[in-house]
């Protein structure tokens, strides 16, 4: 087995071998890639919890308001379009009933998820428990295969 050392006239080799540089660069990415957390943007909300002890079903509110938002940034009270500060507002008035009203939270396909997110979070600030995600169906894609 023959080695190159350089050309035949007994120069010295001039360029630098890079493989074992690319391998430890390659292992070093790789590295990285799996050290790296998954950048998650979420908001809890905290959802009612079922210990499994058999209770009976609350009773049924009719009282219902729901909250939409619009793919222009509207924030919409049962279909009419508010700012948050009246949002708080009403959130706070629901609070007040001897019932708690149902509330339903319900964004179209293309609504920002800036508002959402601050929707979302101005809801749970207000400690509201009849709390639930509506239209969710909208979301669900089906392939045509």
């Amino acid at each position: 087995m023959a080695m190159s050392g350089g050309k035949d006239d007994g120069s010295p080799m001039m360029e630098i071998n890079t493989t074992p540089l690319i391998d430890v660069m390659l292992v070093l990415l790789i590295m990285f890639i799996i050290t790296i957390p998954m950048a998650t943007h979420s908001v809890d909300v905290d959802l009612p919890f079922d210990d499994g002890l058999e209770k009976p079903p609350p009773p049924i509110d009719l009282v219902k308001n729901k909250v939409s938002l619009s793919r222009q940034a509207d924030i919409l009270w049962n279909g009419e379009v508010i700012t948050d500060g009246q949002l708080n507002s009403l959130l706070r008035e629901s609070l007040t009933y001897a019932t708690e009203p149902e509330l339903q939270f319900e964004p179209e396909p293309e609504a920002p998820y800036d508002l959402a997110s601050k929707v979302l979070n101005v809801i749970k600030q207000s400690k509201v428990t009849k709390f639930g995600f509506v239209g969710n169906e909208k979301y669900i894609y089906f392939s045509k295969d």
